[in-house]
């Protein structure tokens, strides 16, 4: 609705995979493009909408739709008939299950379930990674600390950012601390104060 028929843009990196069927759509206006980094794989019927930002090594599955505006960063997997309202984040190495949709940020390294739900850690992925138990283990406890301690996420984030000092640890902080639309809450717990916006 926005698009004016300006030239605006789409820039994919290399060693893409498009399958059959896949869409994406260039930016709406002039001052944003669409980007594809490198090294990905979009199955069939997988969409990208206009200005989305995909990052490298990253797996879309088929009938996967994400809006516009979102971003999806590396090694995220987003499985078969995903669906990501516009302006959502997928961090880094987050996976969502097959159907999962979102309409709020799914934090780097967790699981997407159902809807705006997660479910713990992506810990096969995670290992894949190269990541060694002893940053598994912390970033499970980080993952208890946010998401499972029945505080207010706002409350549980101030205290993990004093007691987590680690790389991976500090790359799910400031992706939360960074959340605009909220954060997907935990569905292993009854309160899991992930949703206190």
């Amino acid at each position: 609705m926005k698009y004016q028929d300006e030239p605006t843009r789409v820039e994919i990196g290399d060693h893409n995979i498009f399958r059959e069927h896949v869409t994406v759509h260039r930016s709406n206006k002039l001052s944003e493009a669409t980007v594809i980094g490198s090294h990905n794989l979009f199955m069939a019927s997988a969409h990208v909408a206009h200005n989305g930002v995909v990052g490298s090594h990253v797996i879309i599955a088929n009938g996967a739709l994400l809006g516009g505006h979102v971003a999806v960063q590396d090694r995220a997997f987003i499985s078969g008939n995903c669906l990501m309202h516009q302006f959502c984040r997928v961090g880094t190495l987050a996976i969502m299950q097959g159907g999962a949709a979102i309409s709020k940020d799914l934090p780097p390294f967790t699981v997407a379930r159902g809807v705006n739900g997660i479910c713990g850690l992506n810990t096969v992925g995670l290992r894949r990674a190269g990541f060694s138990a002893n940053e598994r283990r912390e970033l499970k406890q980080l993952y208890h600390a946010l998401f499972r301690s029945g505080n207010l996420l706002r409350a549980a984030l101030a205290e993990a950012e004093i007691n987590f000092s680690s790389p991976a640890a500090k790359i799910m902080l400031e992706f939360i601390a960074a959340a605009k639309r909220g954060i997907c809450a935990d569905t292993g717990t009854k309160h899991s104060g992930a949703d206190d916006e």
